[in-house]
């Protein structure tokens, strides 16, 4: 094995990338739909984003669709669309981006925290269950990192309880899960569509429903320009006025480049796909890392593989810090760094801030009672040493592919020269925002 680059060797990765790494994939089409807008000066109008809205809800086989100006606004639309209110709690995992479960406490609601899998690093749905009481009016789904969430038992539990659930699908835009599409599953999803996601058109987002309700209730607190279609009769006496006071609309530069990023976006993910498990196909039984995917045959997929990650398992290599090993994967040439998102409970925001001068921290506001102030979900806050990212291959150029997973290989198999010198990992690790740099 070659002398680590760390320590002064060759970089495993020498050819160039070229593109195997850019996103999004833009083309002359994409190009000429938005000069189009631009001349036309429709920018604001609605034309182009009901025909977006409904070719991505005939994609996902859903009967409504209602493009928003982001994908947090899109997730706010599904939360009021189920009828988060006053004293109302919402589960969410604590591994997620904040704009799953935060735009809760603008409505009235509280949000409880969940662990995760440590596996899929989705919601537990043993720990779901157990945050369930009274006053649980719904749950955030995240698929995280373009891998699904366990639909069937949440459903089940859903379903057992009578509490809604909420999809975010932000991260896994077209993956399977035994044979239905994610999104498909819930009462309601809600899609981030800017520009860093695998389904990237801009600074977008969509909310797609069956629920006539629901979605006539999301478009009395967004869109008040489309009041005049609500058809849910207590709602049409309000009807003029955003109820909440936002303008959610999805701009038309955006959904312009949506028509066309539908056509092509099946095939962009067929060749991510390929590229991805080409990669950890490579790395099959290297000791201490493992992919963050489903096992082969089990019917379900990770769509564009956004923000991919990979598992792990210091105490396979005795004990070296995730830290330290990112840090010879980079000089190695390997983008690479450790965590994910931090754990969303031990932020300040909900349990020391108050947002509103209500007299005490939000999220304890609106809650019935203290329940949640000092939890502890040891898998949410024990995963920064175990999970780390590895690069988001959107071409399938095997010979670069090979390169990237013959440093990872390298790396691995030499790991005892970096156990001298290993800082550990830092006490403060992840990030609250989650952006994949290539």
């Amino acid at each position: 094995m070659c002398k680590l680059a760390i320590k002064g060797g060759e970089k495993a990765v020498q050819s160039c990338p070229g593109d195997i790494l850019s996103w999004p994939i833009v083309n002359k089409a994409m190009e000429e739909g938005v000069i189009d807008v631009l001349r036309a000066g429709n920018m604001s109008g609605t034309d182009i984003t009901r025909r977006f809205e409904k070719e991505y809800a005939d994609w996902h086989g859903m009967a409504y669709g209602l493009g928003c100006n982001t994908g947090t606004a899109a997730l706010h639309c599904a939360m009021y669309g189920v009828g988060i209110g006053e004293g109302d709690e919402i589960i969410c995992p604590s591994i997620t981006y904040w704009a799953s479960c935060v735009q809760a406490l603008s409505l009235g609601g509280k949000v409880v925290f969940a662990d995760i899998d440590p596996e899929t690093l989705c919601l537990d749905p043993d720990d779901m269950e157990r945050c369930i009481t009274s006053r649980t009016k719904a749950v955030v789904v995240v698929h995280y990192c373009g891998r699904p969430a366990d639909m069937d038992r949440i459903m089940a539990i859903a379903r057992k309880h009578n509490i809604k659930v909420i999809e975010d699908v932000s991260h896994a835009h077209g993956a399977m899960y035994k044979g239905k599409m994610v999104g498909t599953f819930g009462d309601v999803a809600g899609f981030s569509l800017m520009s860093g996601k695998s389904f990237a058109i801009g600074e977008a987002g969509i909310m797609l429903t069956d629920d006539k309700e629901i979605y006539d209730r999301a478009v009395v607190l967004g869109h008040y320009e489309r009041h005049k279609e609500i058809t849910t009769e207590y709602l049409k006496a309000g009807a003029g006025l955003p109820w909440g006071g936002y303008k959610y609309r999805m701009h038309q530069l955006s959904s312009v480049v949506g028509l066309e990023q539908l056509k092509k976006y099946p095939a962009e993910t067929a060749e991510i796909d390929k590229a991805m498990n080409y990669f950890w196909d490579l790395l099959e039984g290297v000791p201490g890392i493992k992919p963050h995917r489903p096992a082969k045959g089990s019917g379900i997929s990770m769509g564009g593989w956004y923000h991919p990650l990979g598992h792990y398992r210091p105490e396979e290599l005795q004990g070296l810090s995730v830290n330290r090993f990112c840090e010879a994967l980079r000089a190695e040439g390997v983008q690479s760094g450790p965590g994910c998102n931090k754990a969303l409970h031990q932020h300040p925001l909900f349990h020391a801030i108050d947002v509103y001068n209500q007299g005490k921290p939000i999220n304890a506001a609106k809650a019935s009672s203290g329940r949640q102030e000092n939890i502890s979900l040891p898998v949410a806050e024990g995963i920064q040493s175990r999970i780390f990212t590895v690069p988001w291959f959107k071409r399938y150029y095997p010979n670069i592919i090979e390169e990237y997973a013959a440093a990872l290989k390298k790396v691995v198999l030499s790991y005892e020269e970096l156990l001298s010198d290993d800082p550990g990992n830092p006490a403060d690790s992840g990030g609250w925002n989650l952006s994949f740099k290539a």
